[in-house]
């Protein structure tokens, strides 16, 4: 009786622990890998954690129209690998970002490509096939 509840259990946390990488989105399915685009605006919010991050900016749109963009960056724990924590960017600093297109216009949502903040010189940027978590 024992035996079959442990074996229950080790199942059961099996399929539970799968159960997040099937719920994980592909970037392809909600970004534009084979297009890139570039906005230049003001930070609005600085989110670090994982599994991802996210930069908001102001910045205007193809038609002039300033919009509050959502920037999907890597996760905590690889952007900390590569020296960016919580306090790299702060609100109202002005940056410069390559990132890949959302698929719905709408959303203004695009994921990070390059980020470069000219006041200091920071740059933040993945190679050409680079995967960010």
């Amino acid at each position: 009786m024992k035996r079959t509840v442990l074996i229950v259990l080790v199942v059961t946390l099996v399929i539970v622990s799968g159960i997040r990488v099937f719920a994980h989105h592909s970037q392809a399915a909600v970004y534009q890998g084979g297009k890139k685009v570039t906005i230049e605006g003001e930070v609005a919010q600085v989110l670090i954690r994982s599994p991802h991050s996210f930069v908001h900016v102001l910045a205007k749109d193809e038609k002039g129209e300033m919009q509050r963009w959502a920037v999907e960056w890597g996760g905590a724990a690889s952007l900390s690998r590569t020296g960016v924590d919580g306090k790299t960017l702060k609100v109202g600093d002005h940056v410069i970002i390559e990132a890949n297109p959302g698929r719905n216009p709408v959303d203004h949502r695009m994921l990070m490509v390059t980020i470069t903040r000219p006041s200091d010189g920071f740059t933040w940027g993945r190679k050409p096939g680079e995967v960010v978590d």
